[in-house]
This record gives structure tokens, C-alpha cells and sequence, in this order.
């Protein structure tokens, strides 16, 4: 019950920013639920430099039972966690006698602040899930001790597979089994059996008998590392020099000690800062032969003191560093099996005569409840700064120094809460304390093209590739960006890099799309889009996407079904609306077109190329005066728009204001002077209209020749419009000629209403006159 007390608090905490994305908030596999693929991924992936397979099932599990509702996956941690305290009492209560001593291990071994982040840290699922099959292996064992058969060794070596599967640091329990032999179990002739008759077996026997232990723990180990330095988790000796590594591990024996017994100052992350001083490695070094030498001198009368010191040591060897993984000199969650070692020390301390001293026994009693009281207290005030990222990186800087992946994620928290600026100086903060932090260069990046300043992103996304080449993000940021600057095709590179090292990733497959298509490849683009949505089935802007591309390549329906699909996603996605109007105004159903560009501006009133599609859809309509007001609007956002211009030139020329009509169109051209369509339209009013209104034969000419030119003479709208322009000019032979050329492109096309409009004005061309 106490456990639920302090721990019950996580029912309304979120997912941190710290490897929980990795695991869940970020995991495509994870938030597929259970299923066959889902549990072939989880048995080959190197994910997270780590092979667990359990880990990620539990987690598959979770999302499919309760979704993104964070609470819930904490409370599972938290059930394991209370099932792992019962086990540890069993256990130890079974093996030894001795209930109260029992009950004060699993005590601190629950209520301990030291293990807060095991259990508050979504994260650790592996933690509390392989500790269970530790504990469970250890029943087993003990079972089989008892009344050895071949099934139960079998089912205590089935169990212990299953917690390799779920952590690797489970390596070391054939070891911690041979301390057990020892004491308190009794099977060496070097120690009493603390609840039974000594069943003294040769140490060859028992050894041997760990044999297949020992073999998974080797094969276990193997993968483990090869997974860990194949994913990038393992830092070289030129990064972290074996000197550093061996100080810092004897430095962390002798801290996690200090901890145990004085758990203040807890942080999420601790660095790992270079020079180590020397004199305190070796004062800690002296330190632990010194207590091991005592707790081996203590043996006989005290074999409890070596159990628990050699269970203490063993078990810290995977994670004390001398393989050094990740940044961090040590964490407070590598204590969750090591320091049940260094309570059982403790516990047992206390002579079994002086106990039944009543006066000692009650002033034990006491002890053991304050220290359980203080535990819960400060456990409870530990468990509070995992609420959310900010708390608790916050907290990481206030009691650490020179902490810059604290820093850094910090910067991510403040980014998400829409504080860009402070995020940034987080972010600058990480790198002035360690100017090759990839991270922080990808992500100082991020906030500032957020702000839209790409070309100074673009720099920090390079700089965090030249650092670390495999980071993803940087890669998939980076060719984001150069797709933002107009450079599609350095962005393909990028981004097909990224899907090399990460082929389930679905943003990326969606960005290779729209990249594919802009460089004229929407086909190929269709293919990603469509990956992108085996991947992430709602993903919004995928179906979008997709639905745009489509209509590229004249498959206006297939096009409107995505979009719908998209919209069903996602409502008020203003994008979609457009696009769907689009391509419902394609087919000619204006009417429904226009109601979706005005949804999608009730959504977003400052979309620009919303107002000017219901502007064309309206001058489609017959509503000419409204589709003005839209194109005005369009411009006002868009001044700079040499379409809108044109488009609104156009609706101009339709309610009859030619001089506002050329205006636009002028317009058009001195933003975009290779406009082909503006030229064209600019071409007609000055080859139709009179000297006096502004008509100029000579100009219609050289712009209507720009516009065919521009189209390389295969548009017949065009060369008709050079045709009149030569003939304004009073040049009817080359208004002839080009006329025919029309005709026959229109006639190939099947344009037969503008094949016969042509051969009209042919046959006035033919008798002298520029105009009917």
C-alpha cells in the first residue's frame, strides 16, 4: 500500500522527452499494437541499441490496451514494481526464515528514492519487466534447490531467458546464484543454510550447474554489445579514454553506496566530464578492496556480508562503465537490482541474539520504520519531478553542473510549449558546454526554421551531420529544409539517406514524395506517399499529399478520395479543403468546390491560394464581383503573386475594365517576366484595342512571340494570339500562316470550338482586316 501512496501520483503524468519517443510517443511499431509484425520487429530490431524483445511487446501491449493515455503505462510500471517487492520478500522469506529482515529489504527495495526512476520513467519498463524475471528465476532456483528435478531447473532456465529478453543486465544472475549457494541457501561447505540443513555439494557441481546459465548470459552479452556498438551507443576509447572509464567506475561503486544511504541531489542524467581526479579513483578503489577484504574476513560469522557485497558489485559490472554507454557516469536506475546487495547487508547486520533483547529489538523496530518513513518521503518528493520534461530537467540542472544534455532537453520541452525563445538559449547553453553536441545543433536548427530562418538552420543541420553521421533527425531536418528553400533535389538525397537508415520512417517517405514530385517524378512520389501510409494508416498529410499527386497525373477521382480520406483524419486541415475543391472544380462540380475553399478559409481566413481557387471558381460561376474581392484578398497577402495578377487581370477583362486588366497583367510580368499566360493575355487587349485605348500591335506582337516561345509554339491559344497581334500589325501573310499552325494544333488536341473560331478570323486576315 505504501508503494501505491508514493507512486500513485503518475496516474496523471505525461511521457518525458527522454527516450520515451524512442519507446512509445515516437514508435510507428509500438502504436501498431500486437501483431505479427509488430512481434517480428520486436525480435530482430536493433531499436534503441538494444535487443529486448519483451520490453517492446509490453509496450505494443500497453498502446493497444490504453493508447496514448500516459498514466496508464505508468501504472503498469508501477504494478510490476509492487509485484517485484512481493517477489523479493517471497523469496528472501522463503530462503531465509526470517520474515521481518525480508520484509525491510522489500521495504526499501520499493519505497527507496534511489528507484523512483525506474518506475516513474515510462522508459524503464525493461527495468521493473526483467527484475520480475529475475525474481521469478530466483524462486525457481530456489524450488529446484529444494527438491531438484529437471523441470525445475528447466522452468528457472526458461525464466531467466525471459528476462534477457526483457534486459540484458540480467547477465550477471548466474552469478548472484552462486552467491546464493553460498549463503543463504547453504550448498558450500563455507556456510550455514540460514532456514535449513546444510546440503553440502562439491563447487565443481555447482558450478557446472550455472553452465547453461552462462550460456545464454554469453550469447545474451554478445548481442548486446554487437546491437549497442552497431547502433552508436557505444563510445570509443578516443572519446572516453579506458583511464577515464576505470576512475569513473570506481568512483560510481563508492557514489551509488553514498546514495543508497544518502539519496538527495537525484538527477535524470549525471554527465560524464573528463578528468576524473585521481586521487579520489584511488581512494575509492582502496575503498572497495577494503570492504570487500572485511566482508571476507566477516564471512563465517556474517555470510550474509559477503552475499551482499559480491550481489552488490557483480551486478553493477554491465552498466558501471567500463564499456561506456551513452554520456552519463552513472544513473540511479543501474541501482534497481544491485542495491537489493547492499539492503541485505544491512538488514542482516544485526545478531540474531541481540534481537531478542526486547529493549534492542524495539529500538530496531524503530529504526526500520523512520527509515522506511523517510524513504516514502523522499521517494514521494522524487516522484514529482517526473510530472513532465520541463520539472524535471529542471530540477536535473539545479542539482547537477555543466549538464548539457539537461539543457538540451529542457530546450525540447520549452520548444513544445511554444517558448522558442528560451528554448533556443537551452539550446546555445548545451553548446557552450559541449560544442559537439550533435543533438543540440539539430535541434537549435529546428526552433530556427521554425522561425524561418532556414539558411542558419541549414548550417547547424550540417554541422550536427558533420559531428554525428548517422544522426536521422539531423538528415531528415536538413533535407526538410532544403525542401523549404526550393532545392528539392538536394533534399532527395538527404532524405533517401534517412530512409536508408530508418525505412520505417513515414515523414520522411511523405517529404521524398512531395520532393519526387516537385522534380517531376509523381509517380515515384506515389509510391512513397502510399509507404507512408502502410506505415502510419492516419497520417493527414500523407493521404493529402498523395491526393495531389494524383491529380498531377490526371487521376482526379482517385485524387478526391484521398483528399476526403485526409479531411476524415483530420477536419480542419485547410490544406485538404482546398485541395479537394480543386479537384472537384476539375470535374466541373463547381458548386461543392467552392464550399470547401470557403471552409478551408473559415479555418485559416489567411490562406492566400484559398482565396484565389474560390476566386477562379466563382469568375467560373458567373459571380465575377465576388471572385474580384477574393483575388484582392489573395493579393494582400500575396503581392508578390504574379498568378493572382494574372488571375485577377482576367476577371477584370470579363466585367469589361480593360485598362484595370492590363494593369494586372503588367503587373504579372514585372514580378515573373517569363509568365507565358500573362504575356499572352497582356498580348490580346493591345492587339485588340484602339491606338487611342492603349492598343500597341507592335508590343502585342513581341509578347505573344515571348509567349509562344515560352511554350515552345505548341500551345494553339497562343499562336492565335500571335496570329491577331500580326494581323493588328498589318503582317496578314504571317497572321495566316500562324493561324493554320493553330488550327492544327487545336485540331490534333480536339479543339473543335477553337478550330473554328480560328478559321474565322483566318478568313478576315485573308481579306485584309485585322478585325471582323
Amino acid at each position: 500500500m505504501a508503494i501505491v501512496v508514493v507512486y500513485f501520483p503518475v496516474r496523471h503524468f505525461w511521457f518525458v522527452n527522454y527516450d520515451d519517443d524512442v519507446y512509445v510517443t515516437a514508435n510507428a511499431h509500438v502504436q501498431s499494437g500486437l501483431t505479427l509484425r509488430g512481434l517480428v520487429w520486436a525480435f530482430t530490431t536493433n531499436h534503441a541499441a538494444n535487443w529486448h524483445p519483451l520490453t517492446w511487446l509490453s509496450h505494443m501491449l500497453d498502446w493497444q490496451m490504453w493508447g496514448g493515455r500516459a498514466g496508464a503505462h505508468h501504472l503498469v510500471n508501477v504494478l510490476l514494481h509492487v509485484a517485484n517487492t512481493l517477489l523479493l520478500f517471497g523469496v528472501l522469506t522463503r530462503m531465509t526464515a526470517s520474515v521481518w529482515r525480508s520484509a525491510l529489504v522489500a521495504g526499501l527495495f520499493g519505497l527507496h528514492p534511489l528507484h523512483v526512476e525506474s518506475v516513474a520513467w515510462v522508459s524503464e519498463r525493461k527495468d521493473v519487466l526483467s527484475t520480475c524475471f529475475w525474481l521469478l528465476t530466483m524462486w525457481a532456483y530456489v524450488r529446484y534447490v529444494e527438491q531438484p528435478s529437471g523441470r525445475r531447473y528447466l522452468s528457472a532456465l526458461g525464466l531467466y531467458a525471459l528476462g534477457l529478453m526483457a534486459k540484458p543486465m540480467v547477465v550477471t544472475l548466474p552469478f548472484v546464484l552462486l552467491l546464493l549457494d553460498y549463503w543463504p541457501l547453504g550448498r558450500t561447505p563455507w556456510a550455514k543454510a540460514a532456514a535449513r540443513e546444510n546440503v553440502s555439494t562439491p563447487p565443481g557441481r555447482l558450478i557446472r550447474e550455472k553452465f547453461p546459465f552462462l550460456a545464454l548470459a554469453a550469447v545474451s552479452g554478445t548481442l548486446t554489445y554487437w546491437v549497442q556498438r552497431s547502433g552508436g551507443a557505444v563510445a570509443p576509447l578516443v572519446n572516453v579514454s579506458m583511464g577515464t572509464r576505470i576512475a569513473n567506475a570506481l568512483l560510481s561503486y563508492m557514489k551509488y553506496v553514498g546514495l543508497t544511504f544518502w539519496p538527495m541531489k537525484l538527477a535524470v542524467f549525471y554527465p560524464l566530464h573528463g578528468g576524473v581526479p585521481l586521487a579520489a579513483a584511488i581512494a575509492a578503489g582502496a575503498g572497495l578492496v577494503g570492504i570487500a577484504a572485511t566482508v571476507i574476513w566477516w564471512g563465517r560469522r556474517g555470510p550474509w556480508f559477503v552475499t551482499g557485497w559480491f550481489w552488490y558489485l557483480g551486478t553493477l559490472v554491465p552498466v558501471i562503465g567500463l564499456v561506456q554507454v551513452g554520456a552519463q557516469s552513472m544513473a540511479d536506475r543501474y541501482t534497481y537490482v544491485p542495491s537489493i546487495g547492499l539492503f541485505i547487508m544491512v538488514c542482516w547486520c544485526m545478531p540474531y541474539r541481540a534481537m531478542k533483547q526486547q529493549t534492542v529489538k524495539e529500538i530496531m523496530q524503530v529504526a526500520a520504520v523512520a527509515a522506511i518513513a523517510v524513504c516514502m518521503v523522499l521517494s514521494s518528493l522524487q516522484v514529482g519531478y517526473w510530472k513532465d520534461s520541463e520539472t524535471l530537467f529542471r530540477h536535473a540542472l539545479d542539482v547537477t553542473q555543466d549538464n548539457w544534455v539537461a539543457h538540451n532537453n529542457l530546450g525540447i520541452a520549452l520548444g513544445r510549449a511554444g517558448k522558442r525563445e528560451d528554448a533556443i538559449k537551452q539550446w546555445e547553453q548545451a553548446l557552450r558546454i559541449r560544442p559537439d553536441y550533435a543533438e543540440a545543433h539539430n535541434n537549435l536548427g529546428l526552433a530556427l526554421s521554425d522561425a524561418g530562418k532556414l539558411t542558419e538552420s541549414i548550417g547547424h543541420y550540417e554541422q550536427a551531420l558533420a559531428l554525428k553521421p548517422d544522426l536521422v533527425e539531423a538528415d531528415y531536418n536538413l533535407g526538410v529544409a532544403l525542401l523549404r528553400t526550393g532545392k528539392p533535389q538536394d533534399a532527395i538525397s538527404h532524405l533517401e539517406q534517412v530512409l536508408r537508415m530508418k525505412p520505417d520512417y513515414a515523414a520522411a517517405h511523405n517529404n521524398l514524395g512531395i520532393a519526387l514530385s516537385q522534380t517531376g517524378k509523381p509517380a515515384e512520389g506515389i509510391e512513397h506517399y502510399k509507404q507512408a501510409l502502410i506505415l502510419a494508416p492516419d497520417y493527414a498529410e500523407a493521404h493529402n499529399n498523395l491526393g495531389f499527386a494524383l491529380s498531377q497525373i490526371g487521376k482526379i477521382q482517385e485524387a478526391i478520395g484521398q483528399y476526403e480520406e485526409s479531411l476524415r483524419i483530420k477536419p480542419d486541415y485547410a490544406e485538404a479543403h482546398n485541395n479537394l475543391g480543386l479537384a472537384l472544380s476539375q470535374t466541373g462540380n463547381f458548386t461543392d468546390g467552392i464550399e470547401h475553399y470557403e471552409q478551408a478559409l473559415r479555418i485559416r481566413p489567411d490562406y492566400a491560394e484559398a482565396h484565389n481557387n474560390l476566386g477562379i471558381a466563382l469568375s467560373q460561376t458567373g459571380q465575377p464581383a465576388e471572385a474580384i474581392g477574393h483575388y484582392e484578398q489573395a493579393l494582400r497577402l500575396r503581392p508578390d503573386s504574379a498568378e493572382i495578377h494574372c488571375n485577377l487581370g482576367a476577371v477584370f477583362e470579363q466585367v469589361g475594365k480593360i485598362k484595370e486588366a492590363i494593369g494586372q497583367y503588367e503587373q504579372a510580368l514585372l514580378i515573373k517576366p517569363d509568365y507565358a499566360a500573362a504575356a499572352n493575355k497582356l498580348a490580346q487587349q493591345l492587339a485588340t484595342l484602339a491606338p487611342a485605348d492603349g492598343g500597341d500591335p507592335l508590343r502585342a506582337v513581341t509578347l505573344a512571340r515571348r509567349a509562344c516561345e515560352l511554350t515552345g509554339y505548341q500551345v494553339a491559344e497562343y499562336l492565335d494570339t500571335l496570329a491577331t497581334a500580326y494581323a493588328a500589325a498589318g503582317r496578314f501573310n504571317d497572321a495566316i500562316a500562324t493561324a493554320q499552325t493553330a488550327i492544327e494544333l487545336a485540331r490534333a488536341a480536339g479543339q473543335t470550338q477553337l478550330v473554328k473560331e480560328i478559321e474565322k478570323r483566318q478568313e478576315v486576315y485573308r481579306a485584309g482586316r485585322a478585325h471582323p
